[in-house]
């Protein structure tokens, strides 16, 4: 069977992509440099000089393309005009620890949204060169090429990533007890430290599922949609639907293994 290529795209798609590959380079140039590092709040909650120049590049090339959209970035909040009824949520660094600690494991995240559905999502790994794209209604597809979850239908034959909130030590929704519970029943846990690679990652079927709470809206929001077009469920752990907004709970899965990792994280403790 032919390989089933990526659509031609919107313009608003095409704008994203060239966006984030633009802030990819100002990343790879960056990485492994000499740079400065603060604390915002949180531990190990960094900002780089890095994420700056490259939400300003995402933001300036936007606003020239497209004028009058507003924008949810990680660093600056929300800024813009609401006239043309589209909103840009934007991570420039998703992953800024490990890009602090030299790791290549990082990724530049930008969706939009109109009217308040998301309509297309661009996750670029600068390092490695993978380019996920996904448009409501067209699939999702890295380097042009169409990806889809996995098939993997059991929770025991399955991979999975995770997070961990910043203010883990508060332990909050019991998160450290559900990891552990997770590792008791003998599923290998991976922790890359960038939630927009690991919905990336699930979406092309490396990861089987990935769990995590607290994430932010410039985190997931591309994820969600690439995910979803790729034929993958997103809820929350209690299997509610997911607010991209809500910085809960976040269960992504290939679908076949959804009740069985709820049932697993909603277990008393």
């Amino acid at each position: 069977m032919a390989e089933e290529k990526q659509p031609y795209l919107s313009e608003l798609t095409l704008i994203a992509i060239e966006a984030a590959l633009a802030a990819g380079d100002i990343l790879r140039q960056g990485f492994r440099t000499h740079f400065q590092i603060k604390s915002k709040s949180g531990h190990h909650n960094l900002v780089t000089e890095y994420d700056h120049k490259a939400e300003l590049a995402i933001i300036e090339f936007i606003e020239g393309n497209v004028p009058g959209s507003q924008f949810l970035a990680e660093e600056s909040g929300a800024s813009g005009s609401e006239k043309n009824g589209i909103t840009w949520i934007i991570d420039p660094l998703d992953g800024t620890v490990n890009f602090a600690h030299e790791i290549p494991i990082f990724a530049v995240s930008i969706g939009i949204e109109k009217e308040g559905k998301m309509i297309a999502g661009v996750i670029l790994q600068p390092i490695t060169q993978e380019l996920f794209v996904a448009e409501a209604g067209m699939g999702a597809f890295m380097n042009g090429r169409k990806i889809q979850v996995s098939s993997t239908t059991t929770l025991k034959k399955s991979i999975l990533a995770t997070g961990f909130p910043y203010n883990l030590e508060e332990n909050p929704a019991d998160c450290i007890e559900h990891f552990v519970d997770i590792l008791k029943a003998g599923i290998p846990i991976r922790r890359l430290g960038a939630a927009a690679i690991d919905l990336a990652y699930t979406a092309a079927g490396y990861f089987d599922g990935y769990f995590e709470i607290g994430l932010a809206p410039w985190d997931c929001a591309a994820g969600k949609l690439l995910l979803e077009e790729a034929g993958g469920t997103i809820t929350s752990w209690s299997g509610d639907p997911f607010d991209i907004r809500a910085r809960k709970s976040l269960l992504a899965t290939n679908g076949q293994i959804h009740s069985e990792a709820i049932t697993l994280l909603t277990r008393s403790l």
